[in-house]
């Protein structure tokens, strides 16, 4: 998939392409100054984090009016959400020097009046229900399940693309969670999965007779 498919898959006005491509620039300059991406990522940056950002979209519940973005980093898929979802994205990211970059990237963006930036580790943002929960690549489906609980209810959609390892991530919680767990394929990579979850809870241990 090159650029050109890339950008006419997000099916955007111009107006909005106009300021995705002014984020990828400032991106750009950025990564020389601070490790945000892979210098061999950004030569495929709309295909392998903008659309692969974007696609996540596609399982966010029609009615989801807030979500919230865990581990935001250089913006995806965070940015990437805010700028194309109509309701009000919370970004949480801990760095301060990647923090100030989502600042300047959210105001060429033009989403700051419904984009909120939390500059703080996850586990001190005050908990608040969201309707939806992301992160790309964050941290194990185990620890993201752990921190993002106070932020989940029965109703919470979680999105979370995990690439070729979703599957082995998937078993590897399931003697500690329950809920409706799927495996959905990428758009951007035939081998990789997105693990779309609802009704996510700790499994409670039953007593055992001796």
């Amino acid at each position: 998939m090159d650029q050109a498919e890339a950008r006419a898959q997000l099916n955007v006005p111009r107006e909005t392409l106009n300021r995705i491509d002014a984020f990828v620039a400032l991106l750009r300059e950025e990564n020389e100054r601070q490790n945000l991406v892979s210098r061999s990522s950004l030569e495929r940056v709309w295909e392998r984090h903008v659309l692969d950002s974007a696609q996540l979209l596609r399982w966010a519940p029609p009615t989801a009016d807030t979500w919230l973005d865990l581990g935001t980093g250089a913006g995806f898929p965070g940015l990437v959400i805010a700028c194309l979802f109509p309701g009000h994205v919370t970004l949480v990211e801990a760095r301060k020097l990647r923090v100030d970059f989502l600042i300047r990237a959210a105001e060429i963006l033009g989403i700051t009046g419904r984009t909120r930036i939390i500059c703080a580790k996850i586990e001190t943002v005050e908990a608040q229900p969201f309707a939806v929960i992301s992160a790309r690549a964050f941290a194990p489906l185990g620890k993201l399940l752990d921190l993002g609980e106070r932020f989940s209810t029965t109703n919470t959609r979680w999105i979370l693309p995990k690439g070729r390892n979703a599957k082995t991530e998937l078993e590897a919680v399931e003697s500690l969670w329950q809920g409706d767990f799927q495996l959905e394929p990428s758009v951007t990579d035939p081998d990789a999965n997105i693990i779309v979850a609802e009704a996510v809870r700790r499994k409670v241990k039953g007593r055992r007779g001796r």
